[in-house]
């Protein structure tokens, strides 16, 4: 294989170095009215325990909290001690304070997932890719009210660029090797 190849094949993967887990509007009072959320929520919470046992930080935002609540408590404590970025404009990436906390993790590659598909997730996917990000979908950590509108949102963030990814595959993707000391948690998790 030419060394050009085996550079295009890695940049299509993701790396735990240069990683950051963007948890988009996980909260009270918008997830119950969520397609499928006991799932959506119990798929968002082992992507998370996944990302900490493998040391990859974390950004949360809150849409409009006084109005839709907080995080939920079981997405809360899965994610321990954390300040979530409080927004209005439905992109998070429209918002400063998210860019300034995305900025510190110093990654260029970004894992999303929350709800709405179709709204705030679709709408920081595009904006990040805009600027520069690679994004990766976390297909079954996403949700909105109707199914269809999750399916345009996942093709419109492919057509854009961005990368679809479960969150199984993510974890061992980010994990790379059996040998990995933290192989074991990871597996557990997603069992």
């Amino acid at each position: 294989m030419s060394k050009y190849k085996i550079e295009k094949i890695k940049s299509f993967r993701m790396n735990r170095d240069d990683m950051t887990l963007i948890v988009v509007d996980v909260q009270e009072r918008l997830l119950p009215a969520m397609k499928d959320a006991d799932k959506l929520e119990a798929s968002i919470i082992k992507l998370i325990q996944g990302i900490r046992t493998l040391d990859v930080p974390v950004v949360v935002t809150q849409q409009y909290t006084k109005g839709l609540g907080p995080t939920t408590t079981p997405v809360a404590q899965a994610l321990g001690d954390f300040a979530p970025v409080e927004k209005t404009f439905f992109s998070a990436a429209e918002e400063i304070d998210f860019l300034e906390a995305l900025n510190e993790t110093k990654s260029t590659s970004v894992l999303l997932c929350g709800i709405e598909a179709h709204v705030c997730v679709a709408q920081t996917a595009l904006i990040l890719l805009e600027l520069g990000y690679d994004v990766f979908v976390v297909e079954d950590g996403i949700s909105s009210r109707s199914g269809s509108d999750k399916k345009t949102a996942m093709k419109r963030m492919i057509q854009a660029g961005a990368r679809p990814v479960t969150v199984e595959a993510a974890l061992f993707e980010l994990l790379e090797t059996a040998n990995a000391p933290e192989f074991k948690e990871i597996s557990r998790i997603v069992k």
